[in-house]
């Protein structure tokens, strides 16, 4: 009986190690960095795949991190980091200058940005000769500003310029304090200006007119192979979803990265972004956005420059192509994404 009883424990512990040794190896997770710019609404796919788990589930643990342009550019170069989501305008530049960077998706292509201006200034008309704070000129807001202006039969020509070389609370203290007339600022920043008593000139939130497009940008070295940044679109993607189905995790994800943010106000700034469908389900970088940002380059060298340059160099949208015939946006958003697909595909840059 004894001899028996081993002969089963080692029958069981030879099976044990069996199934120990059979099961699959547990995926390897990838550490990256992803850089974004500002704390705006802009960055909502980002925060709702970090919080929402969304890059663990395609085996990446990202690190969400806050620099403003060009720190995320520099860490691309330097391999510090995998993907930057930025304004197009300010990556359009930034890939065009050694080649060595590529566009691969747009998740939004209407911005939030409102245009504020002094309280005894009430139409874009009235800024003719006036004091305008950017960050930077030649930035991405400084872009939109210029757009505005144009719809008003201005140029870049008929203000005067103010770089305050800080972000969104620059341009507002250089408003405030008398520096500029007019500044532009993205929600939930502006807000607090319009209950002040500052007035909205234009609110970029309601143009289909004016493109104010952000884009993801990597380094040609990461992808050699498409893996990684199929699996960032895809968590992005799943995050859109989420953006619009789930308004509270929504808001919560924000408030996360912006903890200064009222709930209020973020959830004002979440409506803006929800009733006109602002992000992109099928992120192609669209023709007219890439359009809108050579036509208006103020700079003469630059404007030259973007002109004759060639962007299907550094503009790939393939890997959203890829996905498309995998039939992944289908599967995650249903059939209604069908038609919505066709439409953008045939908008996307380069067809």
């Amino acid at each position: 009986m004894t001899s028996r009883l081993k002969f089963i424990g080692v029958i069981a512990s030879a099976l044990l190690a069996f199934s120990c040794s059979s099961q699959p190896e547990p995926a390897q997770v990838r550490k990256i960095v992803i850089n974004y710019p500002n704390k705006s609404g802009s960055q909502w796919p980002l925060y709702l795949a970090k919080e929402a788990g969304l890059y663990q589930k395609y085996g990446l643990d990202v690190e969400l991190n806050f620099g403003v342009h060009p720190a995320g550019v520099a860490m691309l170069a330097s391999g510090q980091g995998q993907m930057v989501n930025s304004s197009l305008e300010q990556l359009m530049q930034a890939a065009s200058k050694d080649g060595s960077l590529v566009l691969v998706g747009s998740s939004l292509n209407r911005g939030t940005f409102a245009l504020m201006a002094d309280k005894n200034i009430t139409k874009v008309e009235q800024l003719k000769g006036k004091k305008i704070a950017v960050s930077q000129v030649g930035d991405g807001p400084y872009g939109y500003v210029v757009a505005i202006l144009s719809k008003a039969g201005m140029t870049d020509r008929d203000v005067e310029w103010i770089p305050v070389g800080q972000g969104v609370s620059g341009r507002a203290a250089a408003l405030t304090s008398g520096r500029a007339d007019a500044t532009i600022l993205t929600a939930p920043a502006y807000f607090k200006l319009e209950a002040e008593g500052y007035n909205t000139l234009v609110n970029l939130a309601e143009r289909e007119d004016i493109f104010a497009s952000t884009t993801y940008l990597m380094a040609k070295n990461d992808l050699k192979d498409t893996k990684l940044a199929e699996a960032l679109i895809k968590a992005h993607a799943e995050a859109i979803k989420k953006f619009y189905e789930d308004k509270p995790a929504a808001v919560a994800a924000y408030r996360k990265y912006d903890p200064d943010a009222t709930p209020e106000d973020v959830e004002r700034t979440y409506e803006l972004y929800a009733k006109p469908q602002a992000f992109e389900r099928v992120p192609y970088v669209l023709r007219d956005a890439v359009n809108s940002v050579i036509n208006q380059q103020s700079d003469a060298q630059l404007a030259e420059k973007f002109k004759t340059y060639d962007w299907k160099q550094v503009i790939d949208n393939s890997i959203v192509d890829k996905l498309v015939k995998e039939g992944f946006f289908v599967q995650l958003f249903g059939d209604s994404i069908k038609a919505e697909q066709e439409k953008k595909a045939t908008l996307a840059f380069g067809k």
